[in-house]
């Protein structure tokens, strides 16, 4: 049996992540060649891109990262995965917002339990909170 360290799982999703982004780009290539387009489609163009949405989503990542050595893994993955969603799309019922919050809750704690119970891994403490 070979140990896990580490670095095992974020390997595999980074290796992941790489094969579907370069599937996607080689299936935008492939496209743009065979596309032509249609009078109906020029009259109609697409929505126009969101960069404040992409910075806005770049900066919480961002905080994140630095937020999680003075948090702690637990504390700091919770106020992201509560953030996120409300940046992406602001809940506009207490449903959604209790949604979010169990989401969070529950990710963080099966991340955490998994790393630290099942893998052996010391996720982040945070120097403010030791926690």
């Amino acid at each position: 049996m070979l140990p896990v360290g580490p670095g095992f799982y974020p390997r595999i999703v980074l290796g992941i992540t790489a094969l579907f982004g370069l599937a996607l780009l080689v299936m935008d290539v492939l496209g743009r060649r065979r596309r032509t387009p249609s009078p109906a489609a020029a009259d109609k163009p697409g929505p126009p891109p969101n960069h404040a949405l992409v910075a806005l989503t770049f900066a919480t990542f961002a905080g994140y990262t630095i937020v999680l050595p003075w948090l702690g893994f637990r504390l700091a993955t919770l106020a992201f995965l509560v953030v996120l969603p409300c940046v992406l799309e602001r809940p506009r019922e207490p449903r959604r917002w209790a949604l979010i919050a169990a989401v969070a809750l529950v990710a963080t704690a099966v991340v955490y339990y998994a790393f630290e119970h099942y893998l052996h891994v010391l996720l982040p403490r945070g120097r403010w909170t030791g926690f």
